[in-house]
């Protein structure tokens, strides 16, 4: 299903995208393993091209040959992704580091299972006429991120910490899935972005910019899989053949980014534009490379992740120590 897209939509940016999407069933069609059950994800996105090898499950059958009936719930940003997983509507959520530290000193019993991505994609752009050049130079500026409950908010949040800056320091400006377009037309003076979004931005002539990349600051995670502890623990075999059936689906993109870009245009409400969906699908299998070399897909770096938790403290994002060895289960990932 396609519908038309504003020039500038891509990523986190279509988190107000509606586009008739209440929830999107996957079925795979191969040869499959015994039925284990279903898994319902709450994605923080509608279905768009840089989760391709989620969407592809119907024609390619990850998750089917593991006996696991996947369906995927859009959201609007990693933090409806969490309130979807609490209030019933899912098992898992596909959701980033800051949302989930923010849920635990709530008092949620979370436990994050898989590391999706774990390198920072996330960065604060902003057109060379601007002269924003560090963290400090954006004191006073208005800076667009794509929704409050979205990691573009969190990670500017990080960086200004970094020049000892905090939000009140700033004007934040919500643009949703106008993205770049607030940028162009000088309504905001830089804003909060990810790979993605700027890659997208660039092709459609944005301009020359400067990019501030967060991992420069916090090489945090970007998106990981998280499940309440109940459904850890009754769930088991069904996460973990879950999570084989997503390592299965990522591996395959990333050995066949051809093949995904081409079913980028049949399954992603932004797929549109072939040569857009390769870039994004690149970007996205290099994230999702483990910051410890030779590590297998899903790891995580429980040392950068704390790294984290305690910037998160820092910020006052959050307000008791999190201690992130106890919150991270890798006993279900493939291999493990």
């Amino acid at each position: 299903m396609h519908t038309p897209q504003s020039p500038f939509l891509t990523r986190r940016s279509l988190l107000g995208a509606s586009a008739g999407f209440a929830g999107l069933a996957l079925a795979g069609n191969c040869l499959a393993a015994p039925v284990q059950g279903k898994i319902r994800l709450a994605g923080w996105s509608k279905p768009i091209s840089e989760i391709t090898n989620i969407l592809a499950e119907p024609d390619k059958g990850f998750f089917k040959a593991q006996g696991v009936e996947l369906a995927y719930l859009p959201g609007a940003g990693g933090g409806d992704a969490i309130r979807n997983m609490l209030s019933g509507q899912a098992d898992v959520a596909f959701t980033d580091p800051g949302s989930f530290f923010m849920a635990l000193d709530k008092g949620e019993k979370l436990v994050a299972i898989y590391d999706i991505y774990p390198q920072n994609v996330f960065n604060v752009v902003s057109l060379k006429s601007a002269g924003i050049r560090k963290p400090a130079d954006l004191k006073g500026k208005k800076i667009g991120v794509y929704s409050l409950s979205s990691g573009t908010r969190q990670n500017l949040l990080v960086m200004l910490h970094q020049a000892g800056l905090k939000e009140s320091d700033v004007t934040i400006v919500v643009t949703g899935l106008l993205n770049f377009a607030p940028l162009m037309q000088d309504q905001v003076d830089a804003t909060a972005a990810t790979d993605t979004g700027l890659a997208v931005g660039l092709r459609k002539g944005i301009g020359e910019v400067d990019v501030m990349q967060v991992r420069d600051h916090l090489n945090i995670s970007s998106d990981m899989f998280v499940v309440r502890e109940d459904t850890l623990r009754d769930k088991k075999d069904l996460l973990r053949a879950f999570l084989k059936g997503y390592r299965d689906s990522a591996a395959w993109m990333m050995a066949n980014p051809d093949e995904a870009a081409t079913l980028a245009g049949k399954h992603a409400i932004d797929g549109t534009q072939r040569d857009i969906n390769l870039d994004v699908i690149r970007l996205r299998n290099a994230s999702s490379q483990p910051l410890q070399a030779g590590k297998p897909l899903g790891s995580f770096d429980l040392a950068a992740l704390q790294k984290g938790a305690d910037a998160y403290r820092a910020l006052g994002m959050v307000q008791r120590q999190i201690k992130v060895s106890d919150v991270v289960d890798t006993s279900l990932l493939p291999g493990a």
